[in-house]
């Protein structure tokens, strides 16, 4: 049999006919339908154009019993009203439902099995709390629509079985429920919910401890901008004063500059400095003041002076750049504090950009004047008391210690040192020079000369021997106290103190390891009678030359060089001169060798003791070089007349 269809178009459920007999039919039909008489006006005008009248026909009588083919009509008519309203609701309990199964309110976790509740299991559509689609349930618990339970009960083939569990059941045993509404706890909603509540408390409270430690975060940035603030005017605060420092330290250099000095003879008492020779003497070039100057060096190729110094304003060691082209500008090199007091400085013979010095903060470093800092630095042992580079090699540099080792390093290695070498007793080594390579060693051998208080010590580093050798005659001079030596003509010149015989006649004092006398008829700082030792480096032997008494200082390690020049004109070789500091005349002292021969003496103004002589020559400068004095705070500059 085809699907009827209503007037709108829309699919019915197929009309059930059943063969009524007697007063089962009447009663059975009953239960199903109820008539509720011709519609009424107000039902007229809700359902519109889908209501059809059926007009009494004019050839049945009034009282006329309809027969079943008008019955069958009726309740096809009723039937369509029914599903209509059903329809409807339908629509709306699924609108609900797919608001409820919507991934915006839930996600895709809800199932089917959780909106079960709302919808007929047989029709699929909402039931509802009156007609013929009310709510009714069987034995077993199932829910269902009652037109639909009672449609599926009447078939044959279901043998009155629950659509769900199949338990066998009776129209009879069909329950109407009357409840506006039903609510039944979904346990794993339940769960659900309480799972969700708690992730949204531990949400809840993960978001307030986040805003705490976001407010404690904007505080500590606000703190730390505050102290970037102070840091920033702090330093230009401490910028300012270091230029007004040192713009207060260009003054006195400017107001304490040397003028040239005409050559005046030595019985003139008026001069400032009494300068005794013939020509190619020295004369003053230029006095500059410098507070707290301790060593320097001058290299000539680059025309600057490079002065350790410690300024009681400042603090601490540091270097101070001096041009020797006026007007003699100054620049100012500090370095960590840890490098502590400077013991000695040289500038490379290879590189005049590069200063190799040596300080008491076991620090052995490499300074560029390009750049101003500290290209390279060594840890050592303990502390260094001198340094010096390697004239063969250009990657090689020593450092003596003040426990009497010998360090050699090689540049290209910074890890550690390349060889090192204890000598041959504890005492530091306040003097090291390296010696040019003359034949006698193998080739790569290098040869050291290094001086401490037992006297001169030979080491020879890339060789078969390990420990130095004392170089004869000068251990049995007395205490050595400083080491001049002149690469070009292999001259050595020795200083010595005498060595502490008999204590109860002598007040000691130790600087280092070594030993000091002073008598009690002398004062503190003033001058002892010492002397100097001359010797020549020939082959692998040293011969001694000459030997003279000199006053040295009781208490210092004094410093000393060696000038060799040339006549200019002749192209001969003058008489080395050897530069030593007077301590009874506190000036300059320059002798002839090998017969120590006075030659002349420079003396300042200014009473003080030498603290430092350099002497650096250079063929493009008229004289031959440039000789060094330090004395206290004053640093001058000698050239020779011509």
């Amino acid at each position: 049999m085809a699907e009827p269809y209503n007037f709108n178009g829309e699919s019915v459920d197929p009309v059930v006919e059943v063969e009524l007999s007697g007063d089962e039919s009447d009663s059975d039909s009953g239960s199903d339908y109820e008539d509720d008489g011709p519609p009424t006006p107000a039902e007229e005008e809700e359902e519109g154009d889908e209501y059809i009248p059926i007009a009494p026909s004019p050839r049945v009588p009034v009282n006329h019993v309809p027969s079943r083919s008008s019955r069958v009509l009726s309740v096809n008519v009723e039937g369509e009203r029914t599903k209509r309203r059903r329809g409807e609701e339908g629509r709306a309990a699924a609108a609900v439902a797919a608001e409820v199964c919507s991934p915006s309110s839930q996600g895709s976790q809800w199932n089917r099995v959780e909106i079960d509740g709302l919808f007929c299991s047989i029709c699929m559509e909402a039931w509802t709390s009156e007609g013929d689609h009310h709510i009714c349930c069987l034995p077993c618990g199932h829910l269902f629509g009652l037109s639909c339970i009672n449609k599926w009960l009447r078939q044959k083939r279901s043998s009155g079985k629950c659509p769900q569990c199949n338990r066998k059941c009776t129209l009879k045993e069909v329950r109407k429920l009357f409840a506006p509404r039903i609510a039944v706890v979904d346990e794993e909603s339940r769960k659900r919910i309480h799972f969700l509540e708690t992730k949204c408390a531990s949400l809840e409270k993960k978001d307030a401890e986040w805003s705490k430690i976001e407010a404690l975060w904007h505080k500590k940035e606000s703190e730390l901008q505050q102290k970037i603030k102070q840091l920033v005017e702090r330093t230009v605060q401490m910028q300012r004063s270091l230029d007004n420092f040192n713009n207060t330290v260009a003054g006195l250099y400017t107001a304490r500059r040397g003028h040239h000095v005409p050559f005046i003879p030595d019985n003139t008492a008026t001069s400032n400095f009494s300068m005794q020779g013939s020509s190619g003497s020295f004369e003053l070039q230029e006095e500059l003041y410098v507070e707290g100057a301790r060593l320097f060096d001058i290299n000539i190729s680059s025309q600057t002076v490079l002065v350790a110094r410690r300024a009681p304003k400042v603090g601490g060691c540091h270097f101070t750049k001096i041009s020797l082209m006026p007007p003699h500008g100054t620049s100012e090199i500090f370095h960590p504090l840890s490098t502590n007091i400077i013991k000695d400085l040289h500038f490379c013979p290879r590189n005049t950009s590069l200063v190799l010095f040596a300080s008491l903060g076991k620090k052995l470093s490499i300074l560029s004047l390009e750049s101003n800092n500290i290209s390279l630095s060594y840890d050592l042992p303990c502390a260094a008391w001198s340094c010096s580079w390697d004239i063969n090699s250009p990657h090689h540099v020593y450092a003596g210690l003040q426990n009497g080792m010998l360090l050699e390093f090689d540049t290209r290695q910074t890890a550690k040192p390349l060889e090192s070498r204890s000598g041959l007793s504890n005492n530091p080594i306040h003097t090291v020079h390296s010696l040019p390579y003359n034949g006698t060693l193998p080739i790569g051998a290098r040869t050291v000369l290094s001086a401490s208080s037992i006297g001169i010590c030979q080491w020879n580093f890339e060789a078969a021997e390990e420990r130095p050798s004392l170089v004869p005659t000068s251990g049995n001079q007395g205490v050595c106290i400083s080491l001049a030596h002149c690469p070009t003509t292999e001259n050595i010149v020795a200083s010595y103190r005498p060595k502490v015989e008999t204590l109860p006649s002598c007040e000691v004092a130790a600087t280092g390891s070594q030993a000091f006398v002073s008598h009690s008829s002398q004062a503190i700082g003033q001058g002892i009678q010492g002397s100097h030792l001359h010797l020549k480096r020939t082959g692998s032997s040293y011969e001694t030359l000459g030997s003279a008494s000199a006053t040295v200082s009781n208490i210092r390690l004094p410093r000393c060089t060696i000038i060799c020049r040339k006549q200019e004109q002749l192209q001969q070789q003058q008489p080395c001169l050897f530069v030593s500091g007077d301590e009874a005349a506190q000036g300059l002292l320059l002798q002839e060798l090998p017969s120590f021969a006075f030659n002349q003496r420079l003396q300042s103004s200014r009473k003080s003791f030498i603290s430092d002589v350099k002497y650096a020559s250079s063929a493009n400068i008229q004289g031959g070089g440039v000789l060094g004095c330090l004395s206290e705070s004053t640093l001058q500059l000698f050239t020779t007349r011509r």
